[in-house]
Order: structure tokens, then C-alpha cells, then sequence
């Protein structure tokens, strides 16, 4: 059998109507999905608890166990009814009501619309701009009192219900983790969901909550951080510091950001996560067309090119296969440029990175090892997953990490780490036991062919029973 070749780059997908049935979750899994992300912004918990079993019904059938990323909805503000789409003019004069207002307003000079966050008038200050609708409304404070924001309208529009309202460079007075985010973990928690991404994160503080929510109810989830605005930026290394990942939501981040800062914040975003030994991820807008169309566009190519040239870790499908009319196309389209881009040499951002242990050390001897060789994968024998993340933020240049693991939730939690393909394997009392069942496992699955050169990194224990790091160079026979 001859060995597949391998994309360090993994996908993630967004389930939803186009892909949640079985069907459709085995083909998208066949084309190459690694993680499967549900958005809890739109979805109900009876829903939550039947696709996670059937995502784990599929994944064991196909023998590929996927990861599931909960993505929590976090706060947000938005607009409230109107009884019709108001068609908001240049220069008009337009009213934010803060709640609770009341519900008998007499007739008013200008026109206006309620909004649900009642603080709005506290946080806003004169002079400051306020987006709504992806930013496709854009409004100028003028003047306020103690419930209303008066706004001249800068970028016309018509403003509908329940849009979202966002306020660039403006520190809100709301929680990160709400009280139906709470529900809504908790349901995954018992379902055993892989990861929590928690939107609008501002500091650490906001991680160390859901990290607090987690270990209260004994879950090995681990924390994904969404960054989304200006405050969050600015808190950037701490962010990445309190959690075990980065998701780069282009979305908001797009909004509340300078449009031509966005390419460079990205930037500064992955060779940050690499810094500090935590996978990113690339989200939003990647495929965008493709929720209708068979094709993609030159520049959507190339925006994803960019971000596996950047070396993220994932890259991420939202709409397009939630309810995008060509959900398996769109993975094939990321697997196929993700595979020939990795072909070249990358950013090599994770060259800066800091030795800062004498473990680090060993893994980059490791790494140095199977490049220079090259060697057909760098084996590592891991039960938390912690040393293969210390590997892939090297970023082998040539070989993949086979994370040899013996336990399923950390199998599926590799899953989204770069260059990493998570193996299940039982170890034995034995070490040398377990490696040979390593290698076996190995070539009999493929990954491997007899006269391929394997780099092992472990811990091994010396004769005075301590444990030493450890680097074996084996050819497989």
C-alpha cells in the first residue's frame, strides 16, 4: 500500500443543513475535514446532542476520529423589531434607544430603533462610530443623554430587525462567557465535545472563566480563543498565553479593525501563536463565493494559499458548508491548495521561536534530525498531547508527527494541531513493546513502508529511575 501523501495544513467545517446528515458528514470527512465546528449562535440543544452522536458514529465507521469544536455565541448588541426595513439616508439624523425604553414613546423628531444593551450610552462616546450590519451601516455619534445615542448617518443603508451593532475601539461592560453560553457548554460537555471556542475574548480574564466552568464540571475541553476587536489585539499575548488556541475571526475583527490592518494583524496573530507553542486558526470569508457557485475566485485561492504559507494550523469553512450549495467541493478546494502550497518552503516564522527548555532543545534536534534526513515521520508517544504540540510548533519541514496516543480524547484533540496525525495505540509496560506496536501500526495502516527512517521522541526512564528526553533514530523493516 503506498503511502497518502500528507496535509499538515487541517480543515475545519461548520455543520449545518447542507452537511448534517450522515451521508453528507462521511463525504465531507472522506474529502478531507479534520474538526467539526457547531455554531451555537443558531442552534438548539436537541440538535447539539444528535449530530455529536452521529459525527461519532460516522468518524468510527470511517476510522478517522474528527474533533468537535463547540463555538459558544458570547455577547453581542444588536438592534431591536421594526416593523419594516428603514432605508437609512446619508446625513439623516437616526436614534439608538437604549433598553428598557419605553413602551409608549410619543412621536419622536427623528427616527430610531430600540437596542438591547442598555449600557450602550455609558460605553459610546461622542465622536465614536457605530457599524451595523457587518458594518455596512455606518453612523457617527453626535450627541447623548442618559438612554439615547443621537448618530448622523455616514454610510447609508437599510437597517432591518435584529442586526448587529458594532462599536470599533469601544470597551463594552459585557461578559464574555453568558449565561446561555453556559447552557449551551454544558450540554457539550456531556456530550464530549473536543474543544469550547469562545467568541469576543478581550483579555485573559475571559479564558480563565470558561477554564474555571470547565474544570467544575471535570471537562478536558479545551479552550479556543476568538479574536474580534481592537481590545483583543492589544491584549494578544496574554490571550494566547491562558488558552490552547487562537481562532483569527476575520469576520468582526474585519469590522472593528482598518480594513488594510487585517492582513498584517493575521499575520502578527499566527507568528504569535507559534511564539508561545499554540495552534491558530484562520476563519471567515475563505470560500465565500462558493456558497453558490462551483468555482472559487482567484483571490479567495490565494487568500488561502497566504494563510498555509503563513503556516496556520487550520483554515475554516463557515456558510460555505453550512448551508453553501457545494460544502464537499469546498473541502476539496482547501485540501488541494493546502497540499500544493505545503510543497514550498513556508513563512518559517517558527524559526524565532524562543528555546527557552532544555526540552525544546531535544525537539528541535528532533526536528532538525527528520528534515535533514528526511526522515518519513517523527514519532512521539504522548497521553496529554503536550509534547506533540511542542513539535508541531517547530514546524517540521518535511516529515509529519505521528502523535501516538493512548486515549481517544486526546487523539481527537491532536486533530487540529499542524502536521500532526494523531494514532490510537494502547502502551504497554513494556517501552520497547510499545514502539515496535508503534511501528507496526504504522506500516500496516500505510502511513509507513519498510526501509523508511522514523525519528522517536520520548521520555524514557534511566537507570536511577529518572526520566531523560530521549531521540532514537529506527528504520522500519
Amino acid at each position: 500500500m503506498s503511502r497518502p501523501l500528507f496535509r499538515r495544513t487541517k480543515i475545519i467545517i461548520t455543520l449545518g443543513p447542507a452537511t448534517e446528515s450522515e451521508v453528507a458528514l462521511e463525504r465531507v470527512i472522506r474529502a478531507g475535514a479534520d474538526i467539526i465546528r457547531l455554531n451555537m449562535a443558531h442552534a438548539r440543544h436537541d440538535w447539539v446532542r444528535t449530530v455529536i452522536r452521529r459525527i461519532r458514529l460516522v468518524s468510527s465507521r470511517l476510522g478517522k476520529e474528527v474533533a468537535i469544536m463547540m463555538d459558544i455565541k458570547g455577547p453581542e448588541i444588536r438592534t431591536g423589531d421594526v416593523e419594516a426595513p428603514l432605508e437609512l439616508k446619508a446625513g439623516e439624523i437616526f436614534d439608538f434607544i437604549a433598553l428598557p425604553a419605553h413602551a409608549d414613546l410619543p412621536e419622536r423628531e427623528v427616527r430610531s430603533v430600540s437596542v438591547n444593551y442598555a449600557d450602550i450610552v455609558k460605553d459610546v462616546q461622542v465622536g465614536d462610530t457605530v457599524l451595523v450590519d457587518s458594518g455596512l451601516i455606518r453612523l457617527e455619534v453626535l450627541e447623548k443623554d442618559s438612554r439615547k445615542l443621537r448618530c448622523r448617518v455616514l454610510v447609508p443603508g437599510a437597517l432591518s430587525s435584529r442586526r448587529h451593532i458594532n462599536l470599533p475601539g469601544v470597551r463594552v461592560n459585557l461578559p464574555s462567557f453568558t449565561e446561555k453560553d453556559r447552557k449551551d457548554t454544558l450540554v457539550g460537555i456531556e456530550e464530549g465535545i473536543d474543544y469550547v471556542a469562545l467568541s469576543f475574548v478581550r483579555e485573559s480574564r475571559d479564558i480563565e472563566t470558561l477554564a474555571e466552568f470547565l474544570r467544575e464540571h471535570r471537562s478536558r475541553a479545551r479552550i479556543i480563543a476568538k479574536i474580534e476587536d481592537q481590545q483583543a489585539i492589544t491584549n494578544l499575548d496574554e490571550i494566547i498565553r491562558a488558552s490552547h488556541g487562537l481562532m483569527v475571526a476575520r469576520g468582526d475583527l474585519g469590522i472593528e479593525c482598518p480594513y488594510e490592518e487585517l492582513p498584517i494583524l493575521q499575520r502578527r496573530a499566527v507568528q504569535s501563536c507559534l511564539t508561545h507553542g499554540r495552534p491558530v486558526i484562520i476563519a471567515t470569508h475563505m470560500l465565500e463565493t462558493m456558497i453558490d457557485n462551483p468555482v472559487p475566485t482567484r483571490a479567495e485561492i490565494t487568500d488561502i494559499a497566504n494563510a498555509v504559507f503563513e503556516e496556520a494550523d487550520c483554515i475554516m469553512l463557515s456558510g460555505e458548508t453550512t448551508v453553501g450549495k457545494y460544502p464537499v467541493e469546498c473541502v476539496q478546494v482547501f485540501d488541494k491548495v493546502a497540499r500544493r502550497m505545503e510543497e514550498m518552503p513556508g513563512a518559517g516564522f517558527s524559526a524565532g521561536l524562543a528555546l527557552v527548555s532544555d526540552k525544546l532543545k531535544v525537539l528541535r534536534g528532533a526536528v532538525v534530525l527528520a528534515d535533514q534526513l528526511p526522515a518519513a515521520g517523527i514519532v512521539v508517544f504522548t497521553r496529554m498531547g503536550f509534547m506533540a504540540h511542542g513539535l508541531a510548533a517547530l514546524r517540521p519541514r518535511f516529515s509529519p508527527i505521528f502523535a501516538i496516543c493512548n486515549n481517544v480524547e486526546t487523539q481527537r484533540q491532536l486533530a487540529l494541531v499542524r502536521a500532526v496525525e494523531p494514532v490510537f495505540l494502547p502502551f504497554s509496560s513494556q517501552p520497547e513493546d510499545t514502539v515496535r506496536g508503534a511501528i507496526n501500526l504504522l506500516r500496516d495502516t500505510g502511513r509507513v513502508t519498510a526501509g523508511d527512517k522514523l525519528v522517536f521522541v520520548s521520555d524514557i526512564l534511566s537507570g536511577n529511575n529518572q526520566l531523560i528526553d530521549s531521540v532514537q533514530l529506527r528504520t522500519v523493516d
